[in-house]
């Protein structure tokens, strides 16, 4: 199983790639490629950029990672409540590829954490609902609240219940795609 990991963030310091690399990690059979998407970086979408320029290399190499691809595992960082406009970008830019969808019908675990106790809930719930719409088979969703109290660099997360929640849900992801 290929797993295509990612954070929905351009923070250098982001705690959403913290999360989503220690995730990408408990896929014990998985082949796991981990971008980060500061090499995707484009101009802003616009209809006249895309007549003018033509949609950017990049989100065709993007959208060949997702091909290439058995699951997509993003954490989303949440930015007033949406998606962080890094990510949106490059989602957008993708979406203007011609005859496929933004996840072509992949697998998608979606996580995401912040520093309060919601733990990116709206971004979580807004992703749940949009990425079905573009290509994206919702396999299960995750949120870690309260990051600073719930993880530790170099231990990953450290509040048992959450921990075991999580395993609970990658487990159950590597089960479902060993019986394909």
């Amino acid at each position: 199983m290929k797993v295509l990991a990612f954070a929905g963030s351009n923070s250098k310091a982001s705690i959403n790639k913290e999360l989503v690399e220690y995730a990408a990690s408990l896929f014990e059979n998985g082949i796991v490629e981990l971008l980060d998407i500061n090499d995707f970086e484009m101009t802003i979408f616009g209809i006249d950029k895309e007549t003018e320029h033509g949609i950017p290399d990049l989100a065709y190499t993007f959208a060949d990672k997702i091909a290439h691809a058995d699951i997509i595992l993003i954490s989303l960082a949440e930015h007033n409540g949406a998606y962080s406009a890094a990510f949106k970008n490059i989602f957008d830019w993708i979406s203007r590829i011609p005859k496929q969808s933004v996840f072509q019908d992949k697998g998608v675990f979606i996580m995401a954490t912040s520093p309060g106790a919601r733990g990116g809930a709206g971004v979580l719930e807004m992703a749940k609902s949009r990425f079905p719409w573009n290509g994206g088979k919702v396999l299960d969703t995750f949120s870690l609240p309260s990051f600073e109290e719930t993880f530790q660099q170099g231990f990953g997360i450290i509040n048992e219940t959450l921990k075991e929640e999580l395993l609970q849900k990658i487990a159950k992801i590597n089960l479902d795609f060993s019986a394909e």
